[in-house]
């Protein structure tokens, strides 16, 4: 649905967006992640249009944007971090103007802004000005407005900033049921935010794409120590001797007393790599069994520090 390859931008001296390559398929949302000023918003605007790149594919549902732009914009949906709302105007005012501005057919247009009003529960306040709502009612405004025109493809700058708890929780669940149909890309950099939203990440740093992946693929990219927990009765003296043995293995923190029968520690190694079986094979090699031996998954926020520092 999506089809980006050797994306390229510049600002003068500065590349604000250098050699990014992906594909987003439908029924996909996907988590544009990165720090301030990592290139996200660059990359959006590139993708929809608003900026021509240096060099490189943009491809939308087929349409090449830099080739065919009205056909390709016909196909996306897009809110801004800042939402384009004429707050003087009432909601189906609004989106009435939105929809005939997006080519909807003047027969198709009430039921366009029937369907969105019903999506995102904009019935108790259709007919108040927008300037007059809360943040999250406006939030679902903006969401409404780039969905009026029925678009296979739905882009999403920042979408739940400066919004309480509860409006967050609202926003991430809209967004979970419009990706069961549709194809779409949210930027943040709140990792929270992919977690809940999310069947995958683009992680980006200084305009390149750093990592990429479903979000457990990303908890295993890491260049960082890994962590396993390792059980086994046998005395910790004995234990720690043989841990000791192996080389890039860090006991990080005994996780029981010293005199009990069954000894659990925390260890870290192998940037990266697993070890598990190098433990295995230490405990065989050394005489006892172990009665647990478990890697730990990376956090998406260590992940995300490793890749972008």
């Amino acid at each position: 649905m999506i089809h980006i390859a050797e994306l390229q931008k510049n600002f003068g001296n500065v590349r604000a967006v250098s050699n990014i390559s992906f594909d987003v398929a439908k029924g996909e949302v996907v988590g544009l992640l990165g720090p301030n000023g990592a290139g996200k918003t660059t990359t959006m605007r590139l993708l929809t249009g608003f900026l021509t790149p240096d060099h490189g594919v943009v491809e939308v549902a087929g349409f090449s944007v830099q080739e065919k732009p009205l056909e390709a914009r016909k196909c996306i949906g897009y809110l801004p971090e800042n939402a384009p709302l004429y707050l003087d105007l009432e909601v189906t005012t609004y989106l009435q103007y939105i929809a005939a501005l997006r080519g909807v057919e003047k027969n198709q247009i009430s039921k366009r802004i029937r369907n969105v009003i019903e999506l995102f529960e904009l019935g108790d306040v259709v007919g108040r000005p927008i300037g007059q709502l809360s943040k999250g009612f406006r939030q679902r405004v903006g969401l409404a407005q780039a969905l009026i025109h029925d678009p296979q493809v739905l882009i999403l700058d920042e979408p739940t900033s400066g919004l309480d708890p509860n409006q967050i929780t609202d926003i991430r669940q809209i967004i979970r049921n419009i990706g069961r149909e549709r194809t779409v890309i949210l930027s943040t950099h709140i990792m929270q935010e992919v977690e809940a939203t999310c069947s995958r990440a683009l992680i980006i740093n200084k305009g390149e794409l750093v990592g990429q992946g479903t979000l457990n693929e990303l908890m295993h990219q890491g260049r960082g120590k890994t962590s396993y927990i390792v059980s086994a009765k046998v005395r910790r003296a004995v234990f720690a001797e043989a841990l000791q043995k192996l080389s890039g293995v860090t006991i990080g923190e005994w996780l029981s007393a010293e005199g009990e029968v069954e000894q659990r520690v925390m260890l870290t190694g192998g940037n990266g790599h697993d070890r598990g079986e190098d433990l295995f094979q230490m405990a065989v090699q050394s005489g006892f069994p172990l009665t647990e031996l478990r890697r730990e998954k990376q956090s998406l926020e260590e992940v995300f520090r490793e890749l972008t520092q």
